[in-house]
């Protein structure tokens, strides 16, 4: 988490600033909420959101009675100072009424876990700890790294034409994965080719 203490405007809103909190991975907005200076020292203390809770009227840490923490990953405070941005991993559920997200919506990875994955493999690739199959992967080469994304396209042709959905969509993820290692190791990254596949599109 970073700990950048911002200079923050608590003056608009009687000593409160809203905060918006989105999950890391999936980048779903989950909750709003409104931190004092002192909610937003302890957030920053603790590792995890803690609100002002006007109702209470008192400082809240979300998850202190059901365990649904809301664990920090980064802040970040908009232009003006006076709002913040706080993208986190939540355990469990964040609404009191037991749904992903205060809104009512599923939070689901969808495409978004592409570059938590490559964020992944680039500390995996960076770090090289010991006993990972990524790490073997990155030891053992662009040429191997090359050859297996070749071998994990077979298959996947494979699957496509003479399997099951279950084993295409295994090959398929099998496939993607050496693929993003095989771009880690370039220098490239999944968005990359998102770029691409954008320049080339005509709506």
């Amino acid at each position: 988490m970073n700990n950048t203490m911002f200079n923050l405007d608590y003056t608009k809103l009687n000593g409160l600033i809203p905060a918006i909190i989105q999950d890391d991975v999936t980048k779903n907005v989950l909750m709003l909420g409104f931190m004092n200076q002192e909610a937003y020292n302890k957030t920053v203390e603790t590792g995890k959101v803690t609100f002002f809770s006007r109702t209470k009227n008192r400082l809240w840490t979300k998850g202190e009675e059901s365990g649904h923490f809301l664990n920090v990953v980064s802040i970040e405070e908009d232009c003006d100072h006076d709002t913040l941005l706080i993208k986190v991993n939540p355990v469990g559920p964040t609404c009191h009424n037991g749904t992903d997200t205060c809104f009512g919506t599923e939070n689901k990875a969808g495409v978004e876990f592409f570059r938590y994955l490559q964020d992944f493999i680039a500390k995996r690739h960076k770090e090289m700890p010991e006993g990972s199959y990524t790490t073997s992967l990155f030891k053992k080469g662009i040429n191997r790294m090359a050859q297996k994304v070749g071998e994990e396209a077979v298959e996947t042709v494979i699957e496509a034409t003479n399997g099951t959905i279950d084993g295409f969509v295994y090959e398929a993820s099998d496939l993607i994965y050496h693929l993003i290692v095989l771009l880690t190791d370039k220098g490239l990254r999944i968005e990359d080719l998102a770029e691409e596949l954008k320049s080339r599109h005509k709506a």
